[in-house]
């Protein structure tokens, strides 16, 4: 065997190692992949852990340590140690766009089970009215620009908790009358809205969805 050949098998013997503890070390890593999920609002395993006798970073990374709001979320982790913050607001994010686009389409029957029965009745009595004028509305949806916790509530007796969460969204929106013609709005023009939503679960139970409760700004 002529001496290139040899050295040609030993870089390929290399390679082959490299890959292989680069596997070893990085293995799959499971907690950093996209999460799969079904529904807009619904809860994973946490990709973070608890360490004992140290900070959550799944609750630190989002409100600052020793907070009410930290103590409120770690009351609804010892009920439920499932619960993750950083897929909630995900899951929040997702429930929002989905829940504003409906009803500014006036498209209830998709989004029902993510309102609770006051929220519902009210988007309805909006739409029913906003209909009986002749008003349809076009809207597009841009991004969030901002979200963050803005309260969390837990229920100690009753398992309930309910998690607010600031959001600032941007988004095209234009209101036509019974004719067609724009009579508020501007479709070339992007403007910025600012909500707060409040979600609520009870944490005894297995039903991951969280249900909208309450909006403001």
């Amino acid at each position: 065997m002529n001496p290139m050949m040899i050295e040609i098998i030993v870089l390929a013997g290399i390679a082959v190692f490299l890959v292989l503890r680069l596997r070893s070390v990085l293995g799959t890593r499971e907690g950093f992949e996209k999460p799969r999920t079904n529904d807009a609002l619904s809860e994973k395993s946490p990709e973070l852990k608890v360490i004992e006798g140290g900070p959550d970073a799944d609750i630190t990374d989002h409100v600052p340590a020793g907070s009410a709001l930290a103590e409120k979320l770690v009351e609804i982790k010892n009920v439920d140690p499932d619960f993750s913050v950083t897929e909630f607001l995900t899951g929040a994010r997702g429930a929002y766009e989905m829940i504003l686009m409906a009803f500014e389409r006036g498209e209830m029957e998709d989004i029902r089970p993510l309102l609770s029965p006051e929220v519902a009745e009210t988007f309805d009595e909006v739409i029913k009215n906003r209909n009986a004028q002749g008003l349809t509305i076009e809207a597009e949806f841009v991004g969030i620009r901002e979200l963050k916790l803005s309260n969390v509530y837990f229920d100690k007796a009753t398992d309930i908790a309910d998690i607010s969460v600031s959001m600032t969204a941007e988004l095209i929106s234009v209101v036509k009358n019974a004719e067609g013609d724009v009579v508020e709005g501007d479709a070339k023009k992007i403007k910025r809205q600012k909500d707060i939503w409040t979600f609520s679960k009870d944490m005894g139970l297995q039903d991951p969805n969280w249900q909208l409760v309450a909006t403001g700004e």
